[in-house]
């Protein structure tokens, strides 16, 4: 059977105009208009990608920096055994730091964190947690910035609203563009530079069309469509 719809998303539906397309700033906006919830709803950007993620030179991942963070309080684990890195990541507010007892801890299946950064000494225990923190997307790697000698600036910008985006097995990219509290001008501008972002990444090896579709919503509201020639004007 459908799942139900609740009486609130009934009503947000009710503003989006059937067929229509909405243009980034018109949907920033009426998405603050959106019937609220009783928290602070993330808000996600949604595509629809016309790429094969089977295919290895067509996989797209990467990190975005938010120009006005992305709202969501976001827990360090750092793995380093080195004195300055530990040192580093503390002052710049990883929650936890160190060697043994977190690879202990995660090898026994604990994940209380958001985002795993590794110095590239310490890589050869972490990649033994592959098990744990690789179905997560949990696994430090070093083209998103995870692993690196400079921890304290790679925990500075994970706080600041770095978020991550990576294509899935649907062909699918999803990636959190701020919270229901932010300004209209705050979520068009997250917004542009994410989209702006998944264009330049796009694979040599892809032709033709490259975005199907483009969605913006809130945790529990419906999408509202984004215009593609406007996204593709971006680039």
């Amino acid at each position: 059977m459908p799942k139900k719809q609740s009486k609130r998303y009934r009503k947000a539906l009710e503003l989006v105009e059937p067929g229509k397309r909405y243009s980034v700033a018109e949907a920033a906006d009426l998405v603050g208009k959106f019937p609220k919830a009783k928290f602070d709803e993330s808000i996600e950007l949604a595509f629809r990608m016309s790429i094969d993620p089977r295919k290895t030179d067509q996989m797209i991942r990467g990190t975005v920096r938010l120009p006005n963070g992305s709202g969501k309080e976001v827990k360090v684990l750092v793995f380093t055994k080195e004195a300055g890195a530990i040192a580093a990541a503390k002052a710049a507010g990883a929650e936890f730091v160190g060697f043994d007892e977190f690879i202990e801890k995660v090898t026994s299946g604990w994940t209380g964190f958001d985002v795993a950064i590794a110095t590239p000494e310490a890589m050869g225990e972490v990649r033994k947690l592959g098990r744990v923190l690789g179905p997560r997307g949990l696994m430090p790697n070093p083209k998103l910035g995870t692993v690196t000698d400079d921890t304290g600036k790679a925990v500075q910008e994970v706080k600041a609203g770095r978020v991550e985006y990576k294509l899935d097995k649907g062909a699918n990219i999803q990636v959190l563009a701020g919270k229901a509290s932010f300004k209209p001008a705050q979520i068009v501008e997250n917004t542009l530079t994410i989209i702006d972002a998944i264009i330049k990444a796009k694979p040599s090896a892809t032709k033709g069309r490259y975005i199907e579709h483009c969605v913006l919503s809130s945790t529990m509201s419906p999408g509202i469509p984004l215009e593609i020639r406007e996204i593709l004007k971006a680039a």
